[in-house]
């Protein structure tokens, strides 16, 4: 099967991210909730301080969500997400020369945070919600599609399937044709596998293992897996002692093909991107 090739160059409104290298996304969750960092950063001082620490640290994507998506997390209303987002990717903007990436489903924050100067949408549910394919079309943004099955709210229990790998690639296959009707074409779009959404540990370690049969889709890879339950579960670590099992990943990925890693220790990670790019430029 022949693979499709993307650009290498992904514009992002006023910045464009230079696929040929790997780059590391910071998390920014601006919620009371999140499973690692939840209301450490829900204040816009607070948050900017935050993400001018992980672009010093080498992050290149900053990641603003304003709705936990951790399993069992409550919804949050549209008004509550935008009024928790707008100011900090507002102040971001302002003050950062960075991608700003946010972490959303709602049409309401994907219109307003590219407004004020988002470069992607980042959405855990493919544009399902109504209304977000044609918003994220208006923007002109590039756009993060990522495999999930039901809500946070139940997607962890008791998630199975017949034919994992199959499932995935299909699920984002037909996203990617949905975004193409709506007008938004393959080059504006990333791919998140979903590490932890609807997935046991097992499904879990099975897709990280095979991330190459979503290659063929075209598009570039995100991954996602810092600090999440997976590490734990296969280390018997707390949220707080996964930094070594994350990084692990973080090179298997990178090792792997990912364009973007989505993750909460950014200099660490940068470290480890860096390390492999001398290996792999060495004589």
């Amino acid at each position: 099967m022949s693979v499709l090739q993307y650009p290498n160059r992904l514009s992002c409104g006023s910045r464009f991210l230079d696929l040929s290298h790997p780059h590391v996304m910071g998390i920014l969750n601006v919620t009371p909730d999140s499973f690692s960092d939840g209301g450490r950063f829900n204040r816009r001082d607070a948050a900017l301080r935050h993400a001018e620490a992980m672009v010093r640290a080498g992050a290149t994507l900053i990641d603003v969500g304003g709705e936990s998506t951790r399993p069992g997390a409550r919804a949050v209303a549209p008004l509550e997400e935008l009024e928790r987002v707008a100011p900090v990717v507002e102040a971001i903007a302002a003050e950062l020369d960075v991608v700003i990436s946010v972490d959303t489903s709602t049409p309401a924050v994907i219109r307003e945070a590219a407004r004020l100067g988002a470069g992607l949408i980042n959405d855990v549910r493919s544009l399902q919600r109504e209304g977000a394919l044609d918003a994220a079309a208006d923007t002109g943004l590039p756009v993060c599609l990522m495999h999930m099955r039901g809500e946070p709210t139940t997607m962890q229990v008791d998630p199975q399937y017949a034919d994992l790998l199959g499932e995935v690639h299909d699920f984002l296959a037909r996203r990617i044709e949905a975004c193409r009707t709506a007008g938004i074409g393959r080059e504006r779009l990333v791919l998140d596998p979903g590490f932890g959404f609807a997935k046991t540990l097992a499904h879990n370690l099975s897709l990280f293992k095979r991330l190459d049969v979503l290659r063929d889709l075209g598009c570039p890879l995100l991954v996602g897996v810092s600090r999440k339950s997976m590490v734990g579960q296969a280390l018997g670590r707390e949220v707080n002692e996964r930094l070594y099992g994350s990084l692990a990943l973080a090179a298997l990925a990178v090792a792997t093909g990912a364009n973007i890693l989505r993750v909460h220790d950014v200099a660490e990670t940068v470290d480890v991107v860096r390390m492999i790019a001398a290996v792999q430029s060495a004589e």
